[in-house]
């Protein structure tokens, strides 16, 4: 197959869809790849990309153009500068695009008018177009800060219903999403895919070697959905836990605030890494006894199952999780770690006490790797991507 695939994010950024796009030329089909100016998560224009260059590209087979977007910086004005300067030229570049594809595939994250572009080229070449939806719209919009009842968010949902309406198929990163686009959208025929682990992060590779020293770690973008203040905030109730140590990996809109609390409260015991390369993970990984994911308080984040339980559960570690919702379900249903409401704080504290004291924890870390294997190994996924693509097609 020919495939167009839409999506604002792309390697040298941390998503997975350029791992999928690698995997999808690996299996012999061709990929194009319409994307943004890589700037994600800082918001600067990476030093490599300024100034117009490096605009086309081929990765490891993948064939990239990026079109002008403008760094999302801080700020709720940049932000959607930064949104909306992609779906527009983006849109421009597809409608000019006369090389013909077999299917367009839109990887969906935040913001939905990602897939303004996809939308544009199946209306001018009557392609089939099959949208991954990693965000819902318009309720990440709530996670900002932006009310439900505000003109603003209706807009939004007005402007989610029509892009949700042009797919052809949708497919859901999470299954709590289904019911989602079907009591809001109407849409009842979406199709669970769940999210899978890069290769790198073998059990093997990211296995601690005992040091005398408990270390949890949070990995990922620091925002204001992840909450990660709930792990500074454990983490001053645990000073009293000798050896114990707690670490971030990551960074996002709110590390500033998060480094200001941490020297507020004097957090001896939190490290802080900053972003690491992919290829470096694993690495910081067999640093850790147990993984960490935390999550704001709010319905619709409870919906979402995020990518890191994947890449937790692929290496083999156990997870400690202050999450509400499809994540709670999931790290019970495994037995691969312990749980608290999600921003409880003192819940967090009182589980890695637990954790401390636990004296067959590799146990939490092989129900976590055994259930991997069984629901979201990265051939399984990839082959019904592949599967539904190609029933599209026909």
């Amino acid at each position: 197959m020919k495939i167009l695939v839409v999506c604002q994010y792309y390697f040298p950024e941390p998503f997975r869809i350029s791992d999928i796009c690698e995997a999808l030329v690996e299996e012999g089909h061709e990929v194009t790849v319409v994307t943004g100016v890589p700037n994600y998560p800082e918001g600067k224009i990476y030093q490599e990309y300024i100034r117009g260059r490096k605009r086309h590209e081929v990765i490891n087979g993948v064939k990239v153009h990026r079109c002008f977007t403008i760094g999302r910086r801080r700020g709720p004005i940049f932000r959607f500068l930064n949104y909306y300067s992609y779906s527009i030229s983006s849109s421009l570049h597809t409608s000019f695009l006369n090389e013909k594809f077999d299917i367009v595939l839109v990887n969906q994250l935040s913001p939905v008018m990602m897939a303004s572009a996809a939308i544009r080229y199946k209306n001018k070449h009557k392609t089939k177009l099959v949208l991954y939806c990693l965000d819902l719209w318009p309720e990440s919009l709530v996670i900002g800060g932006i009310k439900r009842n505000s003109i603003l968010y209706r807009l939004f949902r007005r402007v989610s219903r029509k892009i949700y309406g042009k797919a052809d198929r949708i497919l859901v990163s999470s299954q709590s999403f289904a019911r989602y686009f079907r009591d809001e959208f109407g849409i009842e025929d979406t199709l669970y895919l769940p999210q899978y682990a890069e290769k790198i992060f073998e059990a093997d590779k990211c296995k601690k070697t005992p040091d005398g020293k408990i270390d949890l770690m949070f990995a990922g973008n620091v925002g204001l959905a992840q909450s990660v203040e709930t792990v500074l905030y454990a983490a001053q109730r645990t000073k009293d836990v000798e050896n114990l140590r707690w670490h971030v990996v990551g960074d996002g809109s709110e590390m500033p605030r998060m480094q200001e609390i941490k020297q507020k409260l004097g957090l001896s015991n939190v490290i802080f890494h900053g972003r690491q390369p992919l290829e470096r993970m694993p690495a910081y990984y067999s640093k850790a006894d147990a993984m960490i994911v935390t999550m704001g308080k709010d319905e619709t984040i409870s919906l979402t199952l995020p990518g890191k339980m994947q890449t937790y559960m692929a290496a083999g570690k156990p997870i400690l999780g202050a999450v509400d919702g499809e994540a709670a379900s999931v790290i019970k249903e495994s037995g691969c770690g312990l749980c608290c409401a999600a921003e409880d704080a003192e819940g967090l504290a009182n589980i890695a006490r637990c954790f401390v004291a636990e004296s067959e924890k590799h146990q939490f870390g092989a129900s976590a790797l055994q259930y991997y294997k069984k629901m979201f190994s990265k051939e399984e996924v990839l082959q019904k991507m592949m599967d539904i693509l190609e029933r599209e097609v026909k």
